[in-house]
């Protein structure tokens, strides 16, 4: 599937895939294999999400690891799309962003880029997320979407035409629960705004240096965090699987 500009060329965009964290709250699940390769009905997440960027003209793709880190190499060794993924094996993390300003060369003088949280499951449309941000032409535009538990998340305000007026991570009183997705479109603008510091986080350090400089994409269609055992048993009886990405 090739994503076409406004301008009627073809886009084939990077994506960081953020997949270095140790996975806390899904032990003892992770105490031998890491979050990434954690089945979701049979299929790991790490291969749902190279499909994903496949499906959507993504062809080169950065992933950061940390722990077990080897078997994050087996995996893509014998996975089909791993021949385009570059891997990055972090011995200290570097946080969010700070994976983003390390291998900023990666990413060269291209416009904009994708940065996408290796344990959200979705079926985001990702071509209208983009036909979004090329025709605002904003420093990000990230995707959001509605929680039970604001606390927990990034928490942004946006006015009528969806620019982000405020942004607070885990915020103790939460003005809304209109909560960073953990997927976005980045641009130079927003590898600027990181800080020369490790680690450095995109919900901490960045976004928020962003207010008004960018735009939400609502997100209304099947994203669940596998961020705790909860969640990740929640997704075994609801993930619908890919199917095309159609929109349900």
């Amino acid at each position: 599937m090739a994503v076409v500009s406004l301008w009627g060329e073809e886009l084939k965009l990077k994506a960081f895939l953020l997949a270095a964290g140790h996975g806390m709250r899904l032990r003892p699940l992770t105490n031998k294999i890491p979050k990434c390769l954690l089945p979701i009905r049979g299929v790991p997440m790490l291969q749902i999400w190279l499909e994903t960027c496949s499906h959507f003209g993504i062809d080169e793709v950065l992933i950061n690891i940390h722990a077990h880190a080897p078997a994050v190499h087996e995996f893509l060794l014998k996975h089909p799309h791993g021949r385009k993924v570059q891997v990055v094996e972090e011995k200290e993390l570097l946080g969010s962003a700070g994976t983003l300003l390390k291998n900023r060369e990666w990413i060269g003088p291209e416009d904009c880029f994708w940065v996408f949280y290796a344990d959200v499951l979705n079926r985001v449309d990702f071509s209208a997320m983009l036909r979004m941000h090329q025709a605002r032409r904003p420093a990000a535009t990230i995707g959001a979407y509605h929680v039970p538990d604001p606390s927990r998340c990034g928490i942004l305000d946006t006015i009528e035409d969806g620019t982000v007026v405020d942004f607070v991570e885990k915020p103790d009183r939460p003005r809304g629960n209109l909560a960073f997705s953990g997927l976005l479109l980045g641009t130079q603008t927003l590898l600027d705004a990181i800080p020369l510091k490790q680690p450095a986080d995109l919900g901490f350090d960045v976004l928020p240096r962003l207010v008004g400089k960018m735009v939400a994409y609502p997100i209304s269609t099947y994203l669940l965090d596998i961020g705790t055992m909860e969640n990740y048993e929640i997704a075994q009886s609801t993930w619908p699987g890919l199917n095309g990405h159609k929109e349900r």
